[in-house]
């Protein structure tokens, strides 16, 4: 394919990268169709540690006004605070910040999603939009829907998270590993546990793991705290049991394990303000670009926590891919060749050393049951 008029790109999933991706795309314009499962955009979710890579990203893309939007809603990150599981002090130090370079933030994901969608141009996104399957030959990429509906098109991207249907078929190396951990995270209002750009870590012990941050203040004002709690346990092979233990609260036995102000937090979160998951990454795929499909975000390289670099690693994939793009009017079949080239070897690196991070910090490694596929992403 060798043409530079405006090419028709289907991008599988409304994440944080996902709607980057459009956005920068429509700027080019290209016809792009943002295909998401839910009916509207999830802006659902709660604290990020977005790290210095993923502003610089948006700069180099010439989003200077939504690096602006970030930082004003949100908070730097000031301090970090180790714990052990008696509350004692381990250790503080303040974060490895290049003076050069934009601060490392405490982001409410909503505050990322909600500004990226405010930007995407009416008819670009498709809700309720669930992928069954996928095809490219020469002339083109031909999309099915579970509905019937149908897409086709020039390019395909799949930046549909960790359970893609896109990048099975992309490459048959793409497996899920359990990472030994049920994982709540929740916001809650709160002006006395961690303020300033606080950020509070309880290390591992006795099967748990939870850390604290300060997120700042909601648009009125008022001031907000996330937390996450990690607890060790195996993963059940049903799918009907991982939805239904997803959906309890944390065990008051797991809780009772941390100093009692951490659980007393947690235990005064609605259920409503908290989001449960079972924790994967992701082996380093051997490709993320078949022909006219690619791969961005965690459908590519998810990982686990431990680095802080899912979000940003999916930021800096959108802008990687666009600029290729915007490098080859004439070819966008190198183009996505040239975003593996570039993209490939960094996001390597990620995973290896989150992994290495994790395992060394005590985290059970076990491989993925049978059971983990893609319909387990609604748990």
């Amino acid at each position: 394919m060798a043409s530079a008029s405006p090419l028709r790109i289907a991008i599988v999933g409304a994440g944080s990268s996902g709607l980057l991706l459009a956005l920068l795309l429509q700027r080019q314009g290209h016809a792009v169709s943002l295909l998401e499962r839910a009916a509207a955009v999830r802006s659902d979710g709660c604290g990020i540690l977005l790290v210095s890579a993923g502003l610089e990203a948006l700069l180099a893309a010439g989003l200077d006004d939504l690096v602006a939007d970030w930082r004003a809603a949100s908070q730097p990150v000031q301090r970090f605070v180790f714990r052990n599981l008696r509350g004692g002090l381990i250790e503080t130090s303040a974060p490895d910040q290049d003076p050069l370079r934009p601060p490392s933030l405490l982001i409410h994901r909503r505050v990322v999603l909600d500004t990226l969608a405010s930007t995407l141009r009416p008819g670009c996104f498709h809700g309720g939009w669930e992928l069954r399957s996928w095809r490219q030959h020469d002339g083109g990429v031909e999309l099915e829907a579970s509905d019937g509906r149908q897409w086709r098109g020039d390019l395909l991207i799949g930046a549909d998270g960790i359970f893609s249907r896109v990048a099975p078929g992309l490459d048959s190396g793409h497996r899920l590993n359990y990472l030994g951990d049920r994982v709540w995270r929740g916001v809650i209002e709160d002006d006395s546990f961690c303020r300033d750009g606080e950020f509070i870590v309880y290390t591992r012990g006795r099967g748990v793991y939870a850390n604290v941050f300060d997120l700042g203040f909601a648009p009125d004002g008022r001031p907000l705290t996330h937390w996450g709690f990690f607890h060790e346990e195996p993963l059940p092979l049903s799918r009907e049991e991982q939805r239904r233990l997803l959906r309890e609260p944390i065990p008051d036995d797991a809780l009772n394990r941390l100093p009692a102000d951490v659980a007393a937090l947690m235990r005064a979160t609605p259920l409503e303000h908290q989001v449960a998951n079972w924790s994967y990454d992701l082996d380093p795929l051997q490709r993320l670009v078949l022909g006219r499909v690619g791969l961005i975000g965690d459908a590519g390289h998810a990982m686990s926590s431990s680095q802080a670099r899912g979000m940003t690693a999916g930021l800096e994939d959108a802008e990687c891919l666009a600029r290729q793009l915007a490098s080859w009017p004439e070819d966008p079949l190198e183009a996505l060749r040239a975003y593996e080239r570039e993209r490939l070897p960094r996001v390597h690196a990620y995973q290896h050393r989150s992994r290495e991070i994790s395992n060394r910090i005590g985290r059970a490694r076990r491989p993925a049951s049978p059971s983990a596929s893609p319909t387990t992403a609604a748990a």
